[in-house]
């Protein structure tokens, strides 16, 4: 079983170019015969394949109404709450909708929120013909969770108001960032933006620029199908079963096949949308992103230019398309402002590129700690496998017999102690998962797969041998998952290594099955209606050995580090409608019979160390002011109070570059001098190797003998 293939987590778009099926998508056109045919399938899979066997009630109707709401308006810039009440109605109907096939909801949504779109149109033409004062003091509420729907007209206005003079105000910020970088250049004056007075010019190229890219969006809502809001109908009614749990409209279905075909070209990231906005997932290992260093896991992408063009706001686009907007031909740079969870925004640079497949694959070095002892450090950036050779009968590339290879070579050179890092391995195969942790274990159970009839198999590791059998720490974040975390959740179990890192894992502990709409449809059916799409639902539940679910609460490292991924709300327990933790019964997994860390010694040395280290400290007091931007949502509106904050922001990152604890965030002149960094040069400013190294250094004093930590 493969857990990259059955068990994507969410509406996928691996940012690739090369020729693909996008283009080849003919439109459906709508017909509501069809659409009561979904529903009816919808009605008929959901609850019975999906792990939990929710039933379509008032409940679910609840789940998916709030979805389906939170997708329709995600900012509440448009719905007044007389439309928000008039759209309650349907709150708990959803289920009877389905189950008699009579849907109206989505009908009622588009047609209210298409005229508040004109409505809203009309009065950004009056808000712009009136203009701003740079200066007078605004605020703007950016949290749409903090707002409730505008109650009447003349609060929507001042909503947009607001919003459309920070726009100005930023447009006009870049703009004399630009100009004055040229006017350096030729050794002319600079423009005071600090200044009461604003360069007209720009002011005026800056209202242009807003008022186009508005009607570009407010364009492109207009043009969202009628069968498009029934697809995100239908994704809300399955997305109330889990976040995992998606309708696939044939479109997205298509998108979904080449992701996983994958023609490896582009910037290399995992992207969802959340609620009006394009969310990076993850960086792809080798990818183009990944080399340039600044896109990370959580970033919003905000809007998308050709090198030196004009941006393009992706906010409220599908995942479809914006990702035509971000791919393109290799070689061509791509720059995306992106805004992080603290605030703060960045445009960043990408080359578009292959996937350097060689950076896929399992790494490994011998670093020296200060007495001289050399510790193997692996990182493992994912469980991968080539499903494809195997179908061939050849043998394909896989993560087992690339560790196996690495951890031999590591032996050679006499190593006392290995690092293997898992930090940012979003998954993979299960089947090497299991096969990885019996490199370090002599076989027995390694993980527990619970199915939706509550039947559980134990997945055990048959080869008894064990290549590795020396001290060992596992280094995982928030954003190791699924397969990831069964590999530490074994390790941990079986007291068989110590587990090193951030609160926790991402709390990943489902599988996903694709399943073919089409698949037993009568020809009948098949012939008038086409591709209906296809459904991933939730069908299978990860379980420890010690019987407790890797859902939702993840790996708890033995040993808990501070980390600037602190302030972040991230992983499973963050997620609406995430199936719950819980527990099975135990399996028998005798503890490790090699030497093991004493935790509480190991705790408290990591608690010293961190404590004497002023990189640990300066990301303890970064996090919490990363934390506390985070929460102050409301931001300023007027030209001295964006040009302060922005400031603030732009001091506190260089004070975090300056002390280490942003190593991947070099300026880009920065960036182009140093080039790619080699793993060795990586490693010598990882703060988190540099302690599990002292760790390992020290484990002479901190290791015990078999069976005297049970």
């Amino acid at each position: 079983m493969r857990i990259h293939r059955l068990v994507s987590s969410l509406l996928l778009a691996f940012l690739l170019t090369g020729v693909s099926a996008y283009g080849k998508v003919m439109p459906v056109e709508f017909d509501r015969g069809r659409n009561r045919l979904i529903a009816a399938m919808l009605r008929s899979q959901l609850s019975a394949q999906h792990f939990d066997h929710k039933p379509f009630d008032e409940q679910m109707s609840k789940e998916a109404y709030k979805l389906y709401l939170s997708q329709l308006d995600p900012k509440k810039q448009f719905l007044l709450a007389a439309d928000v009440k008039e759209l309650d109605r349907y709150t708990d109907r959803i289920d009877d909708e389905i189950s008699n096939g009579h849907i109206t909801l989505p009908d009622m949504g588009m047609k209210l929120l298409n005229k508040q779109v004109e409505k809203v149109s009309g009065i950004i033409k009056e808000i712009m013909a009136a203009g701003f004062s740079p200066n007078k003091e605004d605020y703007l509420q950016t949290d749409p969770e903090k707002l409730a729907a505008a109650a009447d007209e003349a609060e929507l206005r001042d909503r947009w108001r607001r919003s459309l003079k920070l726009e100005v105000l930023d447009s006009y910020l870049e703009a004399v960032e630009k100009e004055n970088k040229k006017r350096e250049k030729k050794g002319e004056v600079l423009l005071d933006a600090e200044g009461e007075q604003v360069d007209e010019t720009l002011w005026a190229e800056a209202m242009k620029k807003v008022q186009k890219k508005t009607d570009a969006y407010l364009e492109r809502l207009l043009k969202v199908t009628r069968q498009e809001h029934y697809n995100r109908y239908f994704d809300a009614v399955a997305r109330s079963f889990d976040p995992h749990t998606n309708y696939m409209a044939p479109t997205s279905k298509e998108d979904f096949d080449i992701h996983m075909s994958g023609s490896l070209e582009g910037i290399g990231a995992l992207l969802r949308e959340d609620d009006g906005h394009i969310k990076v997932v993850r960086v792809i290992p080798g990818s183009a992103a990944e080399a340039q260093g600044q896109l990370q896991a959580e970033d919003v992408i905000m809007s998308v230019s050709e090198s030196d063009g004009e941006p393009v706001d992706i906010s409220s686009m599908s995942i479809r398309e914006a990702v035509s907007y971000i791919r393109g031909p290799k070689g061509t740079e791509v720059r995306l402002t992106v805004s992080r969870p603290d605030g703060a925004r960045l445009v960043i640079p990408i080359v578009r590129d292959v996937v350097r497949l060689e950076e896929t694959y399992v790494k490994s070095t011998v670093i020296k700690d200060d007495k001289g002892g050399k510790i193997g450090y692996v990182k493992i950036p994912s469980f991968y496998r080539d499903f494809s050779a195997g179908r061939l009968g050849k043998d394909g590339r896989n993560v087992t017999d690339d560790t196996r290879a690495e951890l031999n070579k590591l032996k050679k050179e006499r190593i006392h102690g290995l690092i293997l890092d898992l930090r940012n391995n979003g998954g993979g195969s299960l089947s090497d998962a299991v096969n990885v942790s019996g490199l370090f274990l002599p076989g027995g159970p390694m993980v527990q797969v619970k199915n939706s009839q509550g039947v559980i198999r134990v997945l055990e590791d048959k080869d008894r041998g064990v290549v590795y059998d020396g001290p060992m720490i596992v280094l995982i974040n928030q954003f190791a998952a699924s397969a990831s975390e069964i590999f530490a959740a074994a390790m941990q179990d079986y007291g068989r290594a110590l587990v090193v890192g951030g609160a926790h894992t991402h709390g990943k502990g489902t599988v996903q099955a694709l399943l073919d709409m089409n698949r037993n449809l009568p020809l009948l059916h098949l012939k008038k209606y086409d591709d209906l799409g296809a459904l991933k639902v939730t069908i299978q539940k990860f379980y420890r050995v010690n019987g407790s679910s890797t859902q939702y609460k993840g790996v708890v490292p033995d040993v808990v580090l501070p980390s600037m991924l602190d302030y972040l709300e991230t992983g499973e327990q963050y997620m609406d409608n995430s199936l719950p933790w819980d527990t099975v019964a135990e399996v028998a997994h005798p503890l490790w019979h090699g030497s093991r860390f004493d935790l509480e010694r190991v705790k408290e040395q990591s608690r010293r160390y961190v404590a004497r280290s002023k990189r640990f400290q300066k990301i303890k007091e970064e996090s919490l002011k990363a934390k506390k931007r985070k929460e102050e949502t409301k931001v300023p509106v007027y030209l001295a109070g964006v040009i302060k904050e922005r400031k603030e922001l732009e001091q506190a990152r260089k004070e975090a570059r300056d002390a280490g604890v942003l190593a991947d965030e070099e300026d880009d002149d920065e960036q182009e001098k140093q080039g790619e960094k080699s793993l060795d040069e990586k490693l010598s400013h990882d703060l988190y190797v540099d302690l599990a190294v002292f760790l390992m250094e020290n484990s002479k004093n901190v290791e015990l003998t078999a069976g005297a930590n049970n």
